[in-house]
């Protein structure tokens, strides 16, 4: 075959690179650093593209999904400001780059790569896990986060604890509700009403479905899933609701406060015609377990946006909250953001006085109900951090998580 026919098939067969363009981000209300942009790209940008600022230096990626879903990270923007960048269509590096994710068993692994290093950053379990030695296997369970990690490699989340076998990481669930006559507890999976026994029948369950999709990329990575709130207790399953997670992860390593975040979005709807009640109860909703070494009471600080600590910001409402406290003896920890459109923002917190255990529970609020047609929808982000709790750095991304910037594509 000729040589320019081969060629031609080559250019043919090859993917097809979006031309050159450009896009202005819009400063907001305050300076941002490291600021996360979603906006919607043409679909034919599908790809990942680098992002260069005045004098063509490069200063970001641009990641572009096939539906047009574009991601960036802006590392500096002033209150007010307007910053045009220039995009230029790149080839994937060959060793990998950025956030990828592998299936393993009944896991998603989430890892980050930069500058040749290789660092966890968080597993979904999928169905349920192994437990360790000497927990009952009623308590293995799906349908949540954990290991989650800290740029620094530190473990921050605990799973199965002696004092709460069913706490699991980060997690969804209803404690006090009514189903058709019926009352499934869906966070003490495993757990009976007798004080310390082990259920024979676990009555409300959270189960994992189906994991509808995954992805990989040099900004962002997640997956998108489906779990189901299953009732037990007339001896038949019945289905409650039908929950999607999703779930996406940035690496922010750069600068003098590296962090690891995490976008939780869970939607619920009601899987028959039948309405979920939810009584008023001081739990019940998101919950998060903290690292085995923060158990002993005095081990863990817990801090609110009101300024609040544990004591004092049980049962209050907010903002956002963080946990954290030593690990192999360094200081690390998470910031919980609450987003404004949340129902009852801001939304009421129940802080554990004796374990480093959380919960953002909006049944303090009162009696409630998710309703047939009705989804219920709950937004949640996650600044996993090395060092202290810094109130100011958590405001300002609580600002910017509230109030994303916008962009203009030219």
């Amino acid at each position: 075959m000729k040589p320019i026919l081969l060629l031609l098939l080559a250019l043919a067969s090859a993917p097809l690179l979006a031309a050159p363009g450009s896009i202005t981000v819009h400063g907001g209300d305050a300076d941002q650093t490291n600021a996360i942009v979603t906006f919607t790209a043409p679909q034919d940008w599908q790809g990942q593209h680098t992002l260069s600022g005045k004098g063509g230096s490069i200063v970001s990626t641009l990641q572009v999904d096939a539906t047009g879903q574009a991601v960036m990270i802006v590392p500096q923007i002033g209150k007010g400001e307007n910053i045009t960048f220039a995009i230029t269509p790149s080839s994937p590096p060959a060793a990998p780059q950025g956030l990828t994710v592998e299936k393993s068993g009944s896991l998603l692994r989430f890892t980050h790569h930069t500058h040749g290093k290789t660092q966890p950053v968080f597993d979904y379990q999928m169905e349920p896990g192994d437990v360790p030695a000497g927990v009952p296997e009623v308590f293995k369970h799906g349908a949540h986060l954990h290991p989650v990690y800290t740029p620094g490699g530190r473990l921050i989340t605990g799973n199965h604890p002696a004092d709460h076998r069913w706490h699991r990481g980060i997690w969804f669930a209803w404690t006090k509700t009514e189903f058709e006559g019926q009352h499934p507890d869906f966070w003490n999976q495993g757990k009976s009403d007798s004080k310390d026994k082990i259920a024979a029948q676990i009555l409300g369950e959270v189960r994992f479905d189906s994991l509808l999709k995954s992805w990989g990329g040099p900004v962002q990575a997640g997956f998108l899933s489906k779990h189901r709130f299953l009732d037990h207790n007339s001896g038949t399953t019945k289905p409650v609701l039908d929950e999607t997670w999703e779930v996406t992860a940035y690496a922010l390593t750069t600068g003098d406060r590296p962090a690891y975040i995490l976008d939780l979005v869970s939607t619920q709807t009601c899987a028959t015609d039948s309405p979920l009640k939810l009584p008023e109860y001081h739990y019940g909703g998101l919950g998060v377990r903290g690292h085995e070494q923060w158990n002993p009471v005095d081990k863990v600080t817990m801090l609110t946006s009101n300024g609040d600590d544990r004591k004092k910001g049980d049962s209050t409402k907010a903002q956002w909250v963080q946990m954290g406290g030593d690990v192999d003896g360094q200081p690390a920890g998470m910031a919980i953001l609450i987003h404004p459109e949340n129902f009852r923002f801001p939304q009421p917190l129940r802080l554990n006085p004796k374990n480093p255990q959380l919960c953002i529970a909006p049944s303090q609020g009162g009696d409630w109900t998710i309703q047939p047609g009705q989804p219920y929808t709950s937004k949640y982000r996650f600044i996993l951090t090395d060092g202290p709790a810094d109130a100011k750095a958590i405001d300002t991304a609580w600002q910017a998580y509230a109030h994303p910037l916008k962009v203009t594509v030219e």
